[in-house]
């Protein structure tokens, strides 16, 4: 089988290269960049941009699958990059798929996409999309998202995977601002509630794909579907920021600020950013107050089901090759 995958290079797109590889697939990838650990795999590299709708469909020729993981992630930046990158570039992949009559697409989605600033504890595939969102990522995914589902047909067969807060050893984005902010001591807990949190080790969210894709073809169970994946242990927020912090050797977090406090700091972080066009990500807004401050744990069983996913690794063995991985200096 020849598979594309966007965003190959990147945390959770290069494991699944590697599983691809390990499994004799024949691979390529679509970055921004060359990576030369791709190379080394033998993965055929694609360079360029997802809002580049050329450039994508002659990544894609020859293939037989598409895992579409590349996007434009953060919490602040206009509202126009991050839709080129997320709708425009999804929309590509889809023109891809058709142009080349590539039968099965797996969409990299997010939980955010359905978060609504409250508790979601348990919550399964029937949440919906709430009215507004504060943040343009998890609009712009849901938005990709939705076009992806309405692809869905006789003759390409779709599906949206959601894995929640992906972490584990080459993580550039959540360990490193964690790890990041705790060595400064920059970090506070908001509120006092032992708000439940499901994360997933990256290898885990990889074999998810990959299980998908397997079970993916068109009229199956799991065509036109969207999926939660985590690891099935919400564990409180802090705990788990606190076990994080102390593979690196650094001390928990132990002071604390109130919800309401940690929002209106992020209403005035983001007035700041936006009148004065400062470079960078606030450093609160309103989202993360609220993604900080409230319970996001979810249901598996649909996904258990439909295409056999559980995970392999645990949180306290994914920690350990975290710690081994950082303590080697991330080699």
């Amino acid at each position: 089988m020849k598979v594309l995958v966007t965003g190959g290079g990147g945390f959770l797109g290069g494991a699944i290269v590697r599983m691809l590889r390990q499994r004799g697939d024949q691979v390529c990838s679509f970055s921004r960049g060359d990576y030369g650990e791709l190379s080394a795999l033998g993965v055929e590299q694609f360079r360029g941009h997802l809002e580049d709708r050329d450039a994508v469909v002659r990544a894609a020729t020859g293939c037989d699958l598409i895992f579409h993981v590349a996007a434009k992630a953060g919490i602040w930046g206009s509202y126009q990059e991050f839709y080129r990158a997320n709708v425009t570039g999804t929309a590509n992949v889809i023109a891809a798929c058709h142009h080349h009559s590539i039968s099965r697409l797996v969409y990299t989605s997010s939980p955010s996409v359905v978060f609504d600033g409250a508790d979601i504890e348990g919550g399964t595939e029937a949440l919906p999309y709430p009215s507004r969102y504060e943040a343009h990522y998890p609009h712009t995914k849901a938005i990709a998202e939705q076009m992806v589902c309405g692809a869905n047909s006789p003759t390409l067969a779709v599906t949206s995977l959601r894995p929640h807060l992906i972490w584990g050893p080459g993580d550039n984005h959540l360990v490193p601002r964690i790890l990041a902010k705790g060595s400064k001591g920059k970090l506070r807990r908001i509120g006092n509630r032992p708000n439940l949190v499901d994360t997933v080790y990256v290898d885990n969210a990889a074999q998810a794909h990959i299980q998908a894709a397997d079970r993916l073809f068109p009229g199956s169970a799991v065509a036109g579907n969207c999926y939660f994946i985590s690891n099935n242990e919400p564990l409180p927020l802090w705990e788990m920021v606190n076990r994080i912090l102390a593979t690196a050797d650094i001390p928990p977090v132990t002071g604390t600020i109130s919800p309401s406090l940690a929002y209106g700091i992020g209403i005035v972080c983001e007035g700041i950013w936006k009148l004065f066009m400062r470079g960078g990500e606030p450093p609160m807004t309103r989202f993360v107050a609220h993604e900080l401050s409230t319970a996001h744990w979810f249901d598996t069983t649909a996904a258990r089901t439909d295409f056999g996913y559980e995970p392999t690794i645990s949180i306290a063995e994914g920690l350990l090759r975290l710690q081994t991985w950082l303590h080697s200096g991330g080699k």
